[in-house]
């Protein structure tokens, strides 16, 4: 048989070996837990730390895109408001062109209507001034035929020239015989009245145009008279 202290003493060994272990593996096991469960707990309020930053990062970013999309919509009216005005700056132009077109030619033909005033003016100077002188020249040699040829010559209205023969019928020779003269509008000479009237006279007219005689038609107009007067006493 064996020794019994000796097997008391081995079973206690193994006792305290069995009991070193489980407190081994207690201890460990606790640590173990801990560890985790620290570890958990980092990596729990490192999930949260990384998650609550993103989430402002995020929001950041959706500020930012909401503030870019304001941005471009702001700059996509200014560019409407920008084309609109170019159009009404365009339209404007066109108007103010037409309308600088239509004074010239206003002024153009204003500048073609002052020339053609001033021509006329011009040519109606130069008639004027040709009529002008030939009255003149018929009054010089007024008081000629008044003297010799009992002719009185006088002006009446409208610039006329009105001639009066006398001396013409010889049984009453203070008988008027009238012809009367005017310078038409293109500065002809024109008999207006005859009294009696001659049947020559237009021939005496167009003699006087082409000769521009004046002094010779104022003798045959007495002559036709004389003539006349001789056929109507005859």
């Amino acid at each position: 048989m064996g020794n019994p202290q000796a097997e008391d003493e081995v079973a206690l060994f193994e006792k305290d070996m069995k009991e070193f272990w489980i407190q081994l593996k207690i201890s460990y096991g606790t640590e173990q837990n801990n560890q985790t469960s620290a570890l958990r707990d980092l990596c729990k309020e490192t999930i949260e730390a990384l998650s609550e930053k993103w989430s402002k990062k995020l929001k950041e970013e959706d500020l930012m895109i909401d503030k870019i999309q304001e941005y471009n919509n702001e700059i996509l009216q200014q560019s409407k408001y920008v084309a609109e005005k170019e159009e009404q700056l365009t339209e404007i132009k066109s108007k103010l062109n037409q309308e600088e077109e239509q004074q010239q030619n206003l002024t153009d033909i204003i500048q073609e209507l002052k020339e053609e005033l001033m021509k006329k003016m011009e040519i109606k100077s130069s008639k004027s001034k040709a009529a002008k002188e030939k009255v003149e020249q018929v009054s010089k040699i007024t008081t000629l035929f008044k003297e010799h040829l009992g002719l009185e010559m006088r002006r009446i209205h409208d610039e006329q020239l009105q001639f009066i023969f006398r001396h013409i019928d010889h049984k009453d020779p203070d008988k008027p015989y009238m012809c009367t003269l005017s310078i038409n509008e293109r500065g002809d000479y024109e008999v207006t009245s005859c009294t009696p009237p001659l049947d020559c006279i237009a021939e005496l007219q167009l003699k006087l145009r082409e000769t521009n005689n004046f002094s010779a038609f104022v003798a045959n107009i007495r002559k036709a008279f004389t003539a006349l007067s001789y056929k109507q006493s005859a």
